[in-house]
Parts: structure tokens; sequence; C-alpha cells
């Protein structure tokens, strides 16, 4: 009995996944991957400067202090970027990744997509065990839709349960909705529950434990030719001032709107067409 025991065990040793290699801390940038679970290096971060952000500059300095306040050891908030599209949030956390590495600091940052969420655990794990490293743990794009459960893997990272969140990383995630979730879905819980308040307030108050609320809103036109303008002066393009807003006012209105995005497809059209590399 004990050596079929011993075989049984022996066979599913085998089954299991090997056990993660310890990741090479190299490089500043890493994306988390599962399956099996692994931290790939980065090697050259999609990112702008930290100066051609125009309109963001109360959330820019928020960020900035509390992303520097992290990596130099002190307390530090993890923090969600919320609203308008294309206005920069996820290019503010890799700028301002960028900006307090280059006051000296070893910071890595990871990025997370929230369809691995429920591996989060694992990555905490990973990150925990390089104490001596610093971490921003990054999620772009982060929302929950009506029948989602990843919501509650989240919750790992921002409150970290019995063993509290690691004192070496800090969870940065931007999204469209400031409450992660659908406004009609609140609304349908909300009708169809008994005490109403109670029914939504696992999932409304999961943004309540960002300690940062950063919002971001529509620019005017103003701040959005001064997007083009910070583009064209980085990039050694000169164009005439009366035809660049006149170009750039008619790309704007065949968008239908103005975002700090449209304002690089603009200007990435503007430089091919002058024959200027990007």
């Amino acid at each position: 009995m004990s050596h079929a025991l011993e075989r049984i065990a022996a066979a599913l040793e085998r089954m299991a996944p090997a056990a993660a290699p310890a990741p090479d801390f190299g490089a500043e940038a890493f994306v988390w991957h599962t399956g099996p679970d692994r931290l790939d290096p980065v090697a050259r971060v999609s990112r702008v400067d930290l100066s051609l952000l125009v309109g963001v500059n109360r959330a820019r300095d928020t960020l900035l202090a509390n992303t520097r306040h992290f990596a130099a050891g002190l307390p530090a908030n993890n923090a969600l970027l919320w609203g308008a599209r294309g206005m920069g949030k996820s290019s503010l956390v890799k700028a301002v990744h960028a900006a307090v590495r280059a006051e000296g600091f070893d910071l890595k940052i990871v990025e997370l997509s929230r369809e691995d969420l429920p591996s989060v655990g694992r990555l905490l794990a990973m990150l925990r065990g390089a104490a001596e490293r610093r971490f921003v743990l990054f999620c772009d794009d982060l929302s929950f839709s009506h029948d989602d459960q990843h919501y509650k893997s989240l919750k790992a990272v921002l409150d970290g349960g019995i063993e509290g969140r690691p004192d070496n990383v800090v969870f940065y995630a931007t999204s469209n909705r400031r409450h992660l979730m659908p406004r009609d879905m609140i609304e349908n819980e909300t009708q169809a529950a008994i005490h109403s308040t109670e029914a939504v307030e696992e999932k409304v108050s999961l943004s309540d434990r960002f300690g940062l609320w950063l919002g971001f809103h529509p620019c005017t036109q103003d701040e959005w030719l001064d997007m083009i303008r910070g583009y064209c002066t980085a990039h050694g393009l000169s164009v005439p001032e009366d035809r660049l807003r006149a170009e750039a006012v008619e790309w704007q209105a065949t968008r239908g709107g103005r975002s700090g995005r449209v304002a690089w497809q603009f200007f990435c059209d503007l430089a091919a067409r002058e024959g200027v590399r990007v």
C-alpha cells in the first residue's frame, strides 16, 4: 500500500508545474504573464517625456510626489487615475516612473493586465521576495463588467489580506470609470436589492481603497493646441502658427473631440507630411 501511495505522490509531483524561477530584476520594466508565471523584462518602455503632458498639472505633481516618496522608502498611497479617454492617464504613470528613475532611484514598474488579476497573489509573493527593490505595479484600463469577479482579486493588491501589501509595492491603476464599474450595474443592483446600499457597497467601495484619486477631464482647445506645439518643439518640427492652428482645428473637428491621444495622432500625420521622423 505504501509503495502505491509513493508512486501516486511521485506522479502528482511530476504533473505539478515547476516553481517559477527567481526573476532577474536588472531591467527597469516588466510585464507579468501566467502559464507559466513569469516576469518578462521590457527592453524599451513606450512613453513620452513628463514635460509633454499638458493640462494635467495637478495630477502630475501629486503622482510625482507620491512616487518619489515611495521610491525613497517613505509612506505612499495606491493611486487611481480616472476620467476622460486619451487624456494621458497611462502616459503619466510611465512618465512619472521615468522621471523618478532619472533622480537616481532604482524604481521598477511591473505591468499587470486586468485578466491576470486572479494571479496577483503569486506576483506579490514574487515581488515581496525582492524586498531590497521597489516596484510600481501598474494596471491599465481597469474596469469590471456585470458578472466580473476579478475585483475580488484586486483587494489582495489594495489590502493585502492577512500579510498586508508588500512594503516594496505600490499599485497604480487607470480607468475611465471612477468606481471601476458601469453606472447601470450600480443602478440595477440598487433597484433589485432589499438593502440597496449593501448590495453595491463591496464593489463601489473598491475605489475607496485607493489613497489617491486623480481625475482627468476633457481639455480646452488652447490646451490641445499647446500639446501639439509641445510635440513640434520636442521633435524639431517648425510649421507656421496660422497653418498649424487651422489644420489642427480641422483635424479635431473630424474626430469629434479633443484629447492628448488625438493631439499625438495629428502630430504624427503632420510630421509624416513634413518628412520628419518621430
